[in-house]
């Protein structure tokens, strides 16, 4: 069994939102470990040596090792919780390790041959990851510190799947069980920058026919002007059928 961390921890015996919240007033975190042949019991880590060891990827995927009370106990990380605001942890869970019973894990994802692989050295893709991590069961005997994919084969618009990531003796993806065989990472071309607005509008306008703008409002102006010539050929026309008649009046 692979241990690669190994701390102490304190009993807690006192419990509930207001002894945590006086705990992590004192540099101690609050956490609880779980599982196996024991009941879960309530230990407290120290704050300090807590954030020097979740720096590391392999804390979250190793079995580490505690001391409680001159007792040790082989346990796996199951969740930390960071305060939202501050750099710091607020609680830890902890599952024991039993050696003949398998555990549940995730897994870090570690990614080689990228700049070796045709699709990105000579034909001018990129690379896009979308696991980095993926849950697998083993017996703690066969838990690996990560899993290992080579890209180094890859050409333009492939893609690698879970199934495509090769699994040490004894370690399973559950998700291949179920029939879900998800992407993990592919090469495909550069999208094409989308010109600028502004270069848009410079374009246009330097494409636009001269003297265009203008025609709008010269059609705007000309059509008030056709409607008041077009009343004074009216009012012209009227007088011309009225002096007639005033001529006849005369005469008579």
């Amino acid at each position: 069994m692979r241990v690669s961390f190994t701390f102490g921890a304190d009993p807690r015996e006192m419990q509930g939102k207001g002894a945590s919240r006086r705990l992590r007033h004192t540099g101690k975190v609050p956490a609880i470990l779980y599982g196996g042949p024991l009941g879960p019991q309530a230990i407290v880590l120290d704050q300090q040596n807590l954030l020097t060891m979740i720096e590391s990827e392999k804390f979250y995927s190793s079995i580490v090792r505690i001391n409680v009370g001159g007792q040790t106990q082989e346990a796996i990380i199951k969740d930390v919780q960071m305060h939202p605001a501050r750099h710091s942890v607020v609680h830890v869970d902890l599952q024991r390790v039993v050696e003949n019973e398998k555990i549940r894990l995730r897994l870090p994802i570690h990614f080689k041959g990228e700049a070796a692989s045709p699709g990105v050295k000579s034909q001018g893709g990129i690379v896009s990851h979308m696991r980095a991590d993926v849950e697998v069961t083993c017996l703690p005997k066969d838990l690996p510190e990560f899993l290992e994919i080579d890209l180094s084969g890859m050409n333009l618009n492939d893609t690698l799947f879970l199934s495509d990531i090769p699994l040490p003796e004894g370690v399973l993806i559950p998700e291949l069980g179920h029939g879900r065989n998800a992407p993990v990472v592919s090469i495909h071309s550069p999208r094409a920058a989308e010109p600028e607005p502004v270069a848009v509008e410079a374009a246009a306008a330097a494409t636009a026919v001269p003297g265009a703008e203008g025609a709008p409002a010269a059609a705007a102006g000309a059509a008030p002007a056709a409607a008041e010539g077009a009343k004074g050929e009216g009012k012209k026309e009227e007088k011309k059928d009225a002096a007639p008649a005033k001529k006849e009046g005369g005469k008579k």
